[in-house]
């Protein structure tokens, strides 16, 4: 068995999603790995990774929807704000998406659902650079 690691830097410009299927299928590709697994993660506290619908964004605005509503920025309860009123809700929406996505690796592409997408969800409200790292394993 193979093994392939590569960390890459993704800009968000804002709060949202951000579909970085590509960008892994390239690492994907890049290891030389037909079958196997690609686990992805997220190195951060308030950006993670989901899998979702890839071909029609208002289920990704609905999602955003839902999540600000039901997990406020600025909540006056929130003892933990130092870097703004968006910085414990998106501790909480991080906790409640995924660090870290495991995908299988067939034809050495990305194995998702034709309408799955691979997404950066960013939580924070600012323009960050957050680090993901890709371990692919297989054959």
């Amino acid at each position: 068995m193979k093994t392939f690691q590569k960390s890459l830097t993704i800009e968000s410009p804002r709060r949202g999603t951000f579909n970085i299927t590509e960008k892994i299928n390239q690492i994907v590709k890049q290891s030389e790995i037909e079958t196997g697994v690609a686990h992805v993660f997220i190195k951060h506290t308030s950006a993670s990774l989901i899998i979702t619908e890839n071909a029609d964004p208002t289920v990704r605005e609905d999602i955003e929807y839902w999540m600000q509503k039901t997990i406020q920025d600025g909540d006056p309860n929130y003892q933990h704000d130092y870097e703004g009123d968006d910085d414990m809700s998106g501790h909480i929406r991080c906790m409640i998406t995924q660090m870290n996505q495991t995908i299988p690796v067939s034809t050495g592409r990305l194995n998702l659902g034709i309408w799955q997408g691979l997404f950066l969800y960013e939580h924070r409200t600012g323009r960050y650079n957050r680090e993901i790292v890709v371990t692919i394993q297989g054959n």
